[in-house]
């Protein structure tokens, strides 16, 4: 028969606050769960189920200590809050990056004007940004990312444990840091072959209009732009996705072993 009282007891509630209150942070900026209009109703209840499963593994494998007061209780919150959040950064580093890429190459392409509500960012994107966010998604789900980073999250609880301790070691930092900084060279993966034929493009685009200075080139500029990268989009989409697919998996390995 359990005994309530100490099933409901102080240290129990405040240990199952911090486990909530973890994946509350996974879930604020996690691929999927944070950039798409997920009701946040259900979103609270996905990590409640998900705290009351690992509250018994996490309460056997932990020295939690109760805090006595309330400044300590919410530097306790902060910190799972935050390592939470962390592991979902730089989950979600990979989309940004896809999405630099994609609204660089579409710049090029001149429909960098042609925008609309995009739901994973909640701001304005070009279409095209949208369709590989959808694309990058989609893979995200395919390969089971949403289970490794369920994954890292208990793993989290044996290397960096609730309580008071406090240990981001200075080897973490350099590795999320590290993690940020590709945002940069996933952009340029994903730019580079469409935004370099647009390049080579507007190169001889400049040669014609010297050699015939009579042609209206900017006219026929935007129209060729627009259909040539398209037509690069849909050539380039299985390469596309199948560099994604290995992004994907190279984070999931990074923050596996992050965290």
């Amino acid at each position: 028969m359990f005994n309530l009282d100490v099933l409901f007891s102080v240290g129990n509630i405040i240990l199952f606050m911090a486990i909530f209150t973890r994946l509350s942070g996974l879930f604020t900026s996690a691929p999927l769960f944070s950039t798409y209009p997920i009701p946040a109703q259900i979103k609270v209840w996905l990590a409640a189920t998900i705290a009351f499963i690992l509250f018994p593994i996490v309460q056997a494998n932990t020295s939690f200590v109760t805090p006595t007061s309330v400044p300590a209780l919410t530097l306790i919150l902060f910190k799972e809050f935050l390592i939470g959040y962390v592991i979902g950064y730089c989950a979600n580093i990979m989309f940004a990056g896809i999405e630099l890429g994609v609204n660089t190459f579409a710049i090029q392409m001149g429909i960098s004007a042609d925008q609309a509500l995009n739901p994973t960012s909640g701001g304005n994107s070009p279409v095209i940004t949208q369709a590989y966010t959808y694309l990058a998604t989609m893979l995200f789900v395919t390969l089971g990312a949403h289970r490794w980073l369920f994954s890292a999250i208990y793993n989290s609880f044996k290397t960096l444990p609730a309580g008071y301790v406090f240990n981001f070691s200075p080897g973490l930092v350099e590795q999320v840091v590290i993690i940020s900084g590709q945002i940069f060279s996933i952009g340029l993966g994903i730019a580079i072959p469409i935004f370099g034929v647009l390049f080579i493009t507007d190169i001889l685009l400049g040669f014609t209009s010297k050699m015939m200075p009579q042609m209206n080139i900017f006219m026929v500029s935007i129209p060729l732009k627009i259909y040539l990268g398209l037509l690069l989009s849909l050539i380039f989409m299985r390469p596309m996705a199948e560099y994604i697919a290995v992004l994907i998996e190279q984070f999931m390995t990074k923050i596996a072993v992050i965290f």
